[in-house]
């Protein structure tokens, strides 16, 4: 998925919130294949909270305390998203993969 001379941003944070890379050319190996999932797992709870927001939306939800923490819980997974496009943005696609196929 990286070039040599090229670094995959891991969908997790390090110590301090500190963006995490892997040097690697094999696309199959644990930490990769790990990455594919926590990618996957984020984009699909991401899903979910905007399916969440816009029923919260369409009831018109006075719950103060709820929309509060759907905020905070959106924010988060909105992180992990633009986590997941800037490294997706810098490896190339597999080949005989479609874009948009990486799920």
């Amino acid at each position: 998925m990286t070039t040599r001379d090229e670094l995959r941003l891991l969908p997790w944070a390090g110590p301090d919130g500190k963006p995490c890379y892997l040097s690697t050319d094999d696309q199959g190996g644990y930490v990769s294949r790990l990455a594919d999932h926590i990618e996957a797992y984020q984009l699909g709870m991401a899903s979910q909270l905007l399916e969440h927001a816009r029923q919260m939306l369409d009831d018109e939800t006075d719950a103060l305390e709820e929309l509060h923490l759907l905020a905070a819980q959106l924010t988060s997974a909105l992180r992990d998203v633009l986590r997941v496009a800037t490294s997706r943005g810098r490896r190339p696609i597999a080949p005989g993969r479609p874009r948009g196929a990486e799920l």
